[in-house]
């Protein structure tokens, strides 16, 4: 089939490459503006369009879909179907009807839960146990579409939505191209969400990011690895912002005050409602991460010293 495909960030690569290595003809890539990015704040292209540049595709990036521009070039470009992974605009009805197959999304959750922008992010968030991801039809609602087919993927206690994420770009990367098989040979069968059991994943915040010390350690823990590696998890010491990365809730402690800093010789506590965390890496501001040991000596934390 001649396909169109749809995506921006880094996480369409492993999709974009398993397109390219498939039987369908990959005619452009649809993506997002080139936006700032750094210090100087040069207009920058997208991963996927980066990607598309790279071998000679046709790279095209409507500010919005609904452009009449945009829309009659897909028309020209006659697809028989386009694929989409983390695209990150609404497509209208009248887009979506240009390819015959309609617009097949990769979603990396198990519809209907955790609709939205940031499933794995809420996945992680939530202490799920099993997540997986979905390949459904493109329709006008959030995530709605009937669903073509799905793979399951146990979360670790360790994941952090990174890595979490980057293994469903490469096992879902697989399933979009056999469901995009599947409807060239006329197999496909799409079948309709289940109204239960329906859960919504918007982007997490900034203010989503903020540790909360009063939270039993379970939920601190699981907060750092939802937020990394983006937003970012962080907290405030010494009334400057300090980002954190994954932490250990420790069974065999003392028990601390929320937010109290306890500096041992291998080792960096943090209270919290239950037992403490054992602090990870550090990245106070202005400055490049380290050992949480390396923060606390170069800080020179007293005691009785904690995090707000």
């Amino acid at each position: 089939m001649r396909v169109i495909f749809a995506g921006t960030p880094a996480v369409t690569l492993p999709a974009l490459e398993a397109l390219a290595n498939s039987s369908h003809e990959l005619v452009a890539v649809v993506t997002r503006p080139d936006a700032p990015a750094g210090r100087g704040r040069r207009l920058v292209r997208s991963p996927a369009g980066a990607w598309a540049d790279e071998r000679g595709i046709e790279v095209l990036t409507p500010a919005k879909p609904r452009e009449p521009e945009f829309q009659e070039r897909l028309r020209e470009l006659a697809p028989d179907c386009a694929p989409v992974v983390a695209y990150g605009a609404l497509v209208p009805p009248s887009a979506l009807e240009i390819p015959k197959h309609g617009w097949v999304n990769l979603h990396f959750s198990l519809l209907p839960a955790w609709r939205g922008a940031a499933p794995v992010q809420h996945a992680v968030l939530h202490g799920d146990e099993v997540t997986g991801a979905s390949v459904f039809e493109l329709e006008a609602g959030l995530d709605t579409g009937p669903v073509y087919g799905t793979l399951t993927e146990d979360i670790r206690p360790t994941d952090t939505s990174g890595d979490l994420l980057d293994r469903l770009a490469v096992s879902g990367a697989g399933l979009l191209v056999a469901v995009l098989d599947a409807i060239e040979a006329g197999t496909a069968v799409a079948h309709p969400q289940p109204a239960d059991g329906v859960s919504f994943a918007p982007k997490l915040t900034v203010d989503d990011a903020a540790i909360r010390w009063s939270d039993p350690s379970f939920a601190v823990d699981r907060r750092i690895r939802a937020c990394t590696p983006a937003p970012g998890a962080w907290t405030t010491f010494r009334g400057e912002r300090v980002k954190l990365g994954p932490v250990r809730p420790v069974a065999n402690a003392p028990q601390l005050a929320a937010g109290d800093l306890v500096v041992e010789r291998t080792q960096v506590l943090v209270g919290t409602a239950t037992t403490p965390v054992v602090l990870g890496e550090v990245r106070a501001a202005g400055k490049k991460p380290m050992s949480a040991t390396d923060w606390a000596r170069g800080t020179r934390i007293q005691s009785g010293e904690r995090f707000e």
